[in-house]
């Protein structure tokens, strides 16, 4: 069992699970009604109902700002330590099911996954993408489901195969600094990736 599955046991739900964590990693901000559901893309009832049990809890601010109400974490509520370790700690990589839509955006040659979701907070990036023929509609609905799945932003790197290949020729170094980093290599179609990869780290 994941352990993304032991917390939306945990938490009672899915929808709950995702919230949570939500809330957890976007701490310092706050969000209207609307903001929650697109970006947790949950839907708006299942919404209200899981920021009203917030809400009840304590875990959960309720502000009104020119008659339109938003919401922030409470970072005095008691148990907020103790949630926020076991959030952090659950493992995002390789729960991430929307991520096996990555083959829909075109043609896929590179796919790396670092940062965020290998619990790598001082990563500047999250996601390597080596796509040819990209579609941006596409790149975007993923993108989207990803950021539900891991509760905050996704910082991502689309390229195509020649500018990948031109840019580790001229040793790129923001480039060079992600395979040197902890990353995964979720899909490849480059042979030769692993081989320059363990050059580069050198």
């Amino acid at each position: 069992m994941s352990s993304v599955q032991v917390l939306e046991i945990l938490f009672g739900s899915k929808s709950r699970a995702r919230m949570m964590r939500f809330f957890i990693l976007n701490n310092s901000h706050e969000y209207s009604f609307s903001d929650i559901v697109s970006r947790n893309i949950i839907n708006s009832s299942e919404t209200r109902k899981e920021l009203s049990a917030f809400k009840k809890a304590g875990f959960v601010k309720e502000k009104n700002k020119k008659g339109k109400k938003y919401y922030q974490t409470n970072i005095s509520f008691p148990f907020y330590q103790e949630i926020e370790r076991l959030v952090i700690k659950s493992d995002i990589f390789p729960q991430c099911s929307s991520l096996s839509n990555v083959k829909k955006v075109g043609d896929v040659k590179l796919v790396v996954t670092t940062g965020v979701f290998m619990n790598y907070a001082k990563g500047k990036l999250d996601l390597l993408l080596v796509i040819d023929n990209a579609s941006r509609t596409k790149l975007k609905t993923l993108i989207n489901h990803l950021e539900a799945e891991v509760g905050k932003e996704i910082r991502y790197m689309l390229l195509t195969a020649e500018e990948l290949t031109y840019r580790l020729n001229m040793l790129d170094r923001f480039l060079i600094n992600i395979f040197k980093e902890p990353h995964e290599i979720y899909f490849s179609k480059l042979p030769k990736i692993k081989q320059m990869v363990s050059i580069l780290k050198k």
